[in-house]
C-alpha cells in the first residue's frame, strides 16, 4: 500500500492500514493491535515452536532433509497458525534462502499474513549432533565454543557472533537456539561440546560476548539481529554420572557440592546484553532446596520456582520462554526403558509431569512461565487447557503479545524475503571463512610441544586421517609403517554406548573417558608408538584421561573441532596456536568418580588443569 508516499505491506488484504501494518508504530503497539484482532486457536498457534518438514525420508518429520515439505507446510502454517519454527535443512546457502522464501510466501497468504520465524540450532562448526547442532553446509566453519573458550579472546567471540548473525540473515534464519550458558561441570556429560567449559567467568564472558554479535548490540532486537536464545536454564551442566537429559534415565541435575548459584551466575551477561529468549533445562534439579524449601521435582520448564521465582523475578527477564522440544509429548514404555528400541515418534522430556495429560503438561507450563513450546504443532491441547479453565485466555494473550513482538522488533513483518543472491555472496564468503580459519588455528592447545617445526624431509604414517590434505602440504605419506620415521595420529575421546536402545543415547557419548587397552584406536596407537615417534592429535567432545597416551608421544595437541589443514598449519608452525584448555583432564576414572557434578575445577590433581598450555 502507499499512504502519504510511504509504502506498507497490506498484510490483511483488506486495502486498509491497520495499526499492525504500520511500521512507524512501536513494536509492542503493532503486537498490541494484533492480538486483538486475532481469535484464540490463532493465538495458541503463536505459542509454539513446530519443525519445519523436509521431504520423504526415515528423518522427515525431524527436518532432516534438503528441502522443505511445503505441502506439509503449508498445513501447519495456514490451518494450525503455526508461525514459529526450526529448520534442519542441510543444502547451499543460496538454496536455503530460496526454501525460506517458499515458508514465507505461504505465511503471506494467511489471515493476517504473519512471518514466521525461523530458527535453528548451531551451523558453524565441524561437530554436528542430531538435536543440539546441523551440519555447517557452506557456512564458515568455526572452531566449536570449546575451542573458542581455548583461544580466551571476548573479541573473537563477538566477531564470530557477529558473522553468525550476517550468514543467518542472510538465508531467512532470524533465531539462534544459542548459546550455550551451561557449564562443563560433570566432565561424562554428553553436551560438553557445545559449552565454553567449565570456567564460570570465562564462559559469562564469552556468552555476553556472542549475544552481543549475533543481536548487533546490547540494546535489543533490531530488523538487522538474529534472536539469541540462550540455553539451559539452569544447571544442565550438573548432570548425575555425566547422562544427558535428553533420556529418561539422564533426568536429573544434581548439586551435592552445593554449587547451583555458580550456575546462575554464567547466565548472568545474557541478561545484561537483553538476550531475547531463554530455554530452561529438560532436567529435574534433584532435591534443590532455594529459599529453605526444596523445589518441585519436575523439568525447569514446568519449574515456578525457576521461571517465574528466579528468572523473571529475581533477575528481570522480560524476553520470551522457549521449553526445549518435546518436553509436552506422554512417556511411553520404549522412552523410559529404551525398549523396544526408540524411534522418532516415542520421543518425549516430560519429566517429573509423566502422568499429567497433555493439555494439563501445556497448562502447567504456561502457567509457571512458558511462552512456547518447542518442538510442537498442535494448538488443540491449548484450547483445552483454556476450555477446561486450567489457564486463562489473558495467559495466552501474554505469551501471544512476546512473540509477536520480537517478530516486529526483527523486521519481519514489513520484509519478509532475503535475496537469494545476497545469501550466495554473503554465506561462507573468502573473509568469513579466512577468519574462521584463523580462529581454528588460534583454538589448538599444545600439551606437549615439539622440538622442532614439522620436517619436510620426514616419511609420515598417518592415523586417523586422510591423506589428502597432507599430500597437498608437500609431506611425504607413507602407507607402510616399517618405512615411516613419524606418525601423525588423530584420536577422538573416548566414549562408550551404554544405551543403545535410547534414541539419544544411541547417538551420544556417554561413559568412561579413559583410552582402555581393548579399545581399537588405543591398540593402534600403542603399536605406532613402539615403532616410531608420534604426533598426536586428540579430538576433545569431553575431557579425556590422556594418562597413558601422554607418555608415549613425543607431540601432543588438543583440538576442538578444526580441519586438517588447520593441524597441518599449526604442526608446521607451532606459534599459530595460542589456546588454553577450557576444562581440566582429568588423570584417572578413580579422580572423575570422586568429583561433584556441579562445582568447576573440583579435581584436586587433574593431569592437565583448566588453563594449561604447555610452555613454548
Amino acid at each position: 500500500m502507499q499512504i502519504d508516499g510511504l509504502q506498507f505491506r497490506d498484510l490483511d488484504h483488506d486495502g486498509l492500514l491497520s495499526p499492525f501494518e504500520d511500521w512507524r508504530l512501536s513494536a509492542s503497539q503493532r503486537a498490541e493491535d494484533l492480538v486483538r484482532r486475532l481469535n484464540l486457536s490463532e493465538k495458541a498457534g503463536l505459542l509454539l515452536h513446530g519443525t519445519l518438514p523436509s521431504v520423504a525420508g526415515a528423518m522427515s518429520s525431524l527436518g532432516i532433509g534438503s528441502e522443505y515439505d511445503l505441502q506439509v507446510s503449508e498445513e501447519l502454517i495456514l490451518q494450525r497458525g503455526v508461525n514459529c519454527m526450526i529448520t534442519r535443512l542441510v543444502t547451499s546457502p543460496r538454496d536455503l534462502a530460496v526454501q525460506n522464501n517458499e515458508i514465507q510466501s505461504i505465511a503471506a497468504q494467511g489471515r493476517f499474513g504473519i512471518p514466521v520465524t525461523i530458527s535453528t540450532d548451531p551451523r558453524h562448526h565441524f561437530n554436528d549432533v542430531l538435536g543440539a547442532s546441523v551440519s555447517s553446509s557452506g557456512f564458515s566453519q568455526w572452531p566449536g565454543t570449546l575451542g573458542l573458550a581455548a583461544i580466551r579472546d571476548v573479541e573473537t567471540v563477538r566477531r564470530f557472533g557477529d558473522i553468525v548473525r550476517q550468514e543467518y540473515r542472510a538465508t531467512g534464519i532470524s533465531m539462534a537456539l544459542s548459546p550455550q550458558a551451561d557449564l562443563a561441570t560433570s566432565p561424562r556429560w554428553a553436551r560438553i561440546d557445545g559449552t565454553f567449559g567449565e570456567d564460570p567467568g570465562l564462559v559469562r564472558s564469552l556468552v555476553g560476548a556472542y549475544i552481543d554479535g549475533v543481536q548487533g548490540g546490547a540494546n535489543g532486537l533490531t530488523d538487522q539481529s538474529i534472536a539469541a536464545v540462550i540455553k539451559h536454564w539452569v544447571g544442565y551442566g550438573a548432570a548425575e554420572n555425566g547422562f544427558d537429559g535428553h533420556n529418561f534415565y539422564g533426568r536429573f541435575s544434581s548439586f551435592p557440592g552445593g554449587a547451583f548459584q555458580t550456575h546462575v551466575d554464567a547466565f548472568l551477561s545474557a541478561f545484561e546484553m537483553q538476550v531475547a529468549g531463554v530455554m530452561p533445562t529438560y532436567n529435574i534439579l534433584k532435591e534443590l532446596v532455594l529459599d529453605g524449601a526444596m523445589i518441585e521435582q519436575v523439568g525447569a520448564g514446568y519449574s515456578v520456582e525457576l521461571l517465574q521465582d528466579r528468572l523473571r523475578g529475581q533477575h528481570g527477564f522480560q524476553g520470551l520462554i522457549l521449553s526445549d522440544w518435546a518436553i509436552a509429548r506422554d512417556v511411553n514404555d520404549a522412552c523410559r526403558l529404551g525398549e523396544p528400541p526408540m524411534q522418532p515418534t516415542d520421543i518425549s522430556m516430560a519429566w517429573g509431569v509423566e502422568d499429567l495429560t497433555v493439555s494439563e503438561r501445556y497448562a502447567k507450563g504456561l502457567n509457571a512461565g512458558l511462552d512456547q513450546f518447542g518442538g510442537e504443532d498442535t494448538p488443540g491441547p491449548i484450547l483445552q487447557a483454556v476450555q477446561a479453565g486450567l489457564v486463562s485466555e489473558e495467559r495466552i494473550d501474554e505469551s501471544a503479545q512476546r512473540v509477536l513482538e520480537q517478530k516486529f522488533m526483527l523486521g519481519l513483518f514489513d520484509k519478509p524475503f532475503v535475496d537469494v543472491d545476497t545469501a550466495a555472496c554473503t554465506v561462507g564468503n573468502s573473509g568469513f571463512v579466512a577468519e574462521a580459519e584463523l580462529a581454528q588455528r588460534r583454538s589448538m592447545v599444545y600439551l606437549k610441544r615439539p622440538e622442532t617445526n614439522l620436517d619436510k624431509q620426514a616419511k609420515y604414517y598417518l592415523y586417523g586421517f586422510s591423506k589428502q590434505a597432507f599430500e597437498a602440504a608437500d609431506l611425504a605419506i607413507v602407507d607402510d609403517l616399517e618405512l615411516a620415521t613419524m606418525a601423525i595420529i588423530k584420536l577422538q575421546s573416548p566414549s562408550q554406548i551404554l544405551h543403545p536402545g535410547f534414541f539419544f543415547g544411541a547417538r551420544q557419548k556417554e561413559g568412561d573417558l579413559d583410552f582402555k587397552e581393548t579399545d581399537e584406536s588405543y591398540q593402534a596407537f600403542q603399536n605406532i608408538a613402539r615403532e616410531v615417534p608420534t604426533i598426536v592429535v586428540v579430538e576433545m567432545n569431553r575431557p579425556p584421561i590422556l594418562t597413558n597416551i601422554e607418555d608415549k608421544s613425543n607431540v601432543l595437541i588438543a583440538t576442538f573441532g578444526v580441519s586438517d589443514e588447520a593441524i597441518i598449519e599449526v604442526l608446521s608452525d607451532p606459534a599459530l596456536a595460542i589456546g588454553r584448555l577450557p576444562y581440566a583432564l582429568p588423570a584417572s576414572m578413580d579422580h572423575v568418580l570422586g568429583q561433584s557434578p556441579d562445582v568447576p575445577f573440583d579435581d584436586p590433581n587433574p593431569l592437565f588443569v583448566s588453563g594449561y598450555v604447555a610452555d613454548a
